[in-house]
Formats: C-alpha cells, structure tokens, sequence
C-alpha cells in the first residue's frame, strides 16, 4: 500500500516577510485558501505555514533537509505567466532554464526554500 501525502508545513522565520510570496505562488499553481496560513488543492493536499522559532538556523540549499518541491505545469507557457506575475509582483525570479524542452523555473522564497514549476514535453520522465 502507498499513502498518499496530505500536507506539508512550512516554517518561514517571518510570516509578515514570506506570506506575501505564498500567497501569489499557491494563487498561480491552482491552490485556494482556506484559513489564515492553511491552503489546499481542493483534492486532500494542504499546505500549513507557521512561524519558526527563534534560533533555529536558516535553510541551506546543499544542507540536510528537503531540497525543493516541484510543481509540474500544463504548458511551456505556464511556467512564463508564473516567472512574468511572480516578478510583477515584486519577488527575485531567475530566468526559465531549458533541459531539451523541459521547462524549469527554480524560485525561492525569503527564507531560501526553493520551488520549482516546471513543464516537461509528453514522455520526458519527471524525475530520472
């Protein structure tokens, strides 16, 4: 049997700082809020943020830990309207890279967690 994951929690070290980042990126990729700092894919997947605790150390891109999580993208088109509302919205986005017809945008928030949003071309396995 494989469970299915239902949510992940997100410990940002400021919400006043990284909520204004979260809330543009889940509007993009389809997700809706459904209390203060919860908000789901309306298909049993929640993302939950909370305030870290003072002391803890930041995220290190190379450290232990989760290294980014992925959403995939319907189009190549897609991944430009994330990367082109991300930054008129205000934030630091690197350009789209290319890895033959794969699209990827790799974003991170405030606190250096990375997101990705990526279109692969039918038949191109997601991870490999």
């Amino acid at each position: 049997m494989t469970l299915k994951i239902d949510h992940m929690t997100i410990l940002v070290s400021s919400l006043k700082e990284s909520m204004p980042y979260y809330v543009k990126l889940l509007e993009l990729v389809g997700f809706t809020q459904v209390k203060e700092w919860v908000w789901t894919d309306k298909a049993g997947f929640f993302f939950q943020f909370n305030q870290a605790k003072s002391g803890t150390s930041a995220y290190q891109r190379y450290g232990a830990g989760m290294n980014h999580l992925g959403f995939v993208a319907p189009t190549p088109e897609f991944v430009v309207k994330v990367q082109t509302e991300m930054k008129a919205a205000g934030f630091d986005v690197p350009e789209i890279q290319d890895f033959g017809g794969v699209k990827a945008l790799f974003m991170k928030d405030p606190d250096g967690i990375r997101f990705e949003v990526t279109y692969y071309p039918p038949g191109v396995a997601v991870v490999d």
